[in-house]
């Protein structure tokens, strides 16, 4: 009579278990996790500041959760519609539409659930307003930037860059169920600080670009138009911080950190327009990622210093 070791019993069920938690992973990946970490980062303190405090947990939890899948969709929407884009380019060519862990039909259901499922539950939990602002956000991402504008024109991330700002408006009416001129400052903010981030990257990844046939604007122009067009945009970015402080009526701990981390930005962007390298672009680029994170993170430890 034979015995069967355990250990051959247990490796099916292993191999089992390993191969539905890369699934999962692959499902993870099709949402694009780290721009939807950033889009939350905004979206947050955001409600601190409408609410003039803190907003409540279960506010927050539907707000964010609806933001995430709402933004996770239209990801991986971008990625069925990207995916030969995603083939040729080094940093996405492990995606998995390009690699073959998903069929575009199979993507397209995943992302159309989420789409409906944000969209009910940011409705029946948060409110109306705050689901149709997601849902319009994601319509501009997918038809405006996706189909449209990142394939045919240098100012694919200028305007493509409102749909990332949004995420700050959903907060603000989640909270109020209404708008006004503050939520539209600070989802200029966010608008103004995509060029600049999106543009540092694309230096380093012009290769790419311009293998990919996408007419970023370090692709089209010389580093010294793109080192200025960031330039100007820091500025514009900074100021646009400053205004903030009147119009949403911030107090001193934002006033510092907006100065602060505005100074390092344009020190930074100074960087890249005078050295106009790849290691100047990347610091810039890893460095707007902390500047937008400090800075609405300064946003809500000024209403929290405040009013509590």
């Amino acid at each position: 009579m034979s015995v069967v070791s355990p250990v051959l019993k247990e490796a099916p069920v292993v191999e089992r278990l390993r191969s539905r938690s890369m699934h999962l992973r692959s499902y993870v990946a099709l949402t694009k996790p780290r721009i939807v970490e950033l889009l939350l980062v905004t979206t947050l303190p955001t409600m601190f500041v409408a609410r003039r405090g803190v907003p409540s947990v279960v506010l927050m939890v539907a707000t964010l959760a609806g933001g995430a899948l709402a933004a996770g969709g239209a990801n991986a929407i971008n990625m069925v519609v990207d995916r030969d884009i995603d083939r040729v380019m080094r940093r996405t060519r492990h995606r998995p539409l390009v690699t073959g862990e998903f069929t575009p039909t199979a993507a397209l259901v995943f992302a159309m659930t989420l789409e409906l499922v944000a969209f009910a539950e940011l409705w029946f939990a948060v409110n109306l307003l705050s689901a149709l602002l997601a849902m319009a956000a994601t319509a501009f991402y997918v038809f405006v930037y996706t189909l449209w504008l990142k394939r045919t024109s240098t100012l694919n991330i200028v305007i493509g860059g409102a749909a990332g700002a949004v995420p700050v408006l959903v907060g603000w009416a989640a909270v109020t169920d209404r708008l006004g001129w503050a939520p539209v400052a600070l989802s200029a903010v966010v608008f103004l600080w995509t060029p600049p981030h999106f543009w540092a990257l694309a230096v380093r990844c012009r290769e790419d670009y311009e293998a990919a046939h996408i007419p970023m604007l370090p692709v089209v122009a010389p580093f010294a138009r793109t080192s200025r067009q960031i330039l100007l945009y820091a500025l514009a970015l900074v100021g646009v911080t400053l205004v903030v402080i009147p119009v949403a009526h911030m107090g001193l701990l934002y006033t510092t950190a907006a100065t602060v981390l505005g100074a390092l930005l344009l020190g930074y962007a100074l960087r890249l327009r005078r050295a106009e390298t790849f290691a100047a672009a990347m610091a810039l680029f890893r460095y707007s990622i902390t500047y937008l994170t400090l800075l609405f993170v300064a946003l809500a430890a000024d209403v929290m210093v405040r009013f509590h």
